[in-house]
């Protein structure tokens, strides 16, 4: 299937529909989790700020998918020197930047009436940070080198040093001491949280994978289109 889909032609047929049915598909699974979450009674300990998770949790497992899909789109790009996984990585820089910013402002919200304030240089947090600031220099250093070529390179090899963050981010919990709870759904006894929190929780976090998954085919699509105007137009121009 990946073969078959790193022919650019192949690609643009199948993501033409692909993508609006990705997209319809997170409309149903946020809808569900939305209401599913604003129904879930409050939290004995957090109250009402317990709905935040709903919108936080699933922000912050969006913005490392995109970070995980960035570094394997680098790879082929940088080793296999493969245009359409180049167009791929500079399409999910950006929305993995939003995914990642939208988790660290909820977390914040969510931060200030648990921990007392709205910010603490907590393992969690600043290496979800650091996630944001990769996204950041990788839309920068491709926008700082006018070869485009040589700018893709360049940060392709940003993005795949910076994957060594992830794990990080994942075991930050487990490795410091670190104010933010420990992990309560991917862990080897099964989820510790209720099901009435869990259900939407997932629902949430299905919602956002596949609205990512939408909105980046259709960058993607995007970033195809601009390239092949730009070729056309080089093409024109010697004529």
């Amino acid at each position: 299937m990946l073969t078959a889909l790193a022919n650019p032609h192949r690609f643009m047929a199948f993501s033409r529909w692909a993508a609006p049915l990705l997209g319809a598909a997170a409309a149903a699974f946020l809808a569900a989790g939305l209401w599913l979450g604003l129904a879930a009674p409050e939290d004995y300990q957090q109250g009402t700020t317990v709905r935040i998770m709903f919108v936080h949790v699933p922000a912050a497992w969006a913005a490392m998918a995109a970070y995980a899909c960035l570094g394997g789109a680098s790879f082929f790009a940088l080793v296999f020197r493969h245009a359409l996984a180049d167009a791929a990585a500079a399409a999910a820089a950006p929305l993995g930047a939003g995914f990642t910013l939208m988790a660290l402002v909820t977390g914040s919200l969510w931060g200030r009436p648990m921990w007392g304030a709205w910010w603490v240089w907590d393992a969690r947090l600043t290496s979800v940070l650091v996630l944001f600031l990769l996204f950041v220099a990788y839309i920068a250093l491709r926008s700082a080198i006018d070869d485009e070529v040589k700018a893709g390179r360049a940060a392709a090899i940003l993005a795949l040093v910076g994957l060594i963050n992830l794990p990080v981010i994942k075991f930050s919990v487990d490795w410091w001491n670190s104010l933010h709870q420990g992990e309560s759904i991917f862990r080897a006894g099964g989820p510790t949280i209720a099901a009435v929190f869990l259900i939407p929780l997932v629902l949430m976090g299905a919602g956002y994978l596949l609205a990512f998954g939408a909105l980046w085919m259709e960058r993607t699509r995007a970033e195809v289109w601009r390239r092949r105007s730009q070729a056309l137009a080089a093409r024109a121009a010697f004529r």
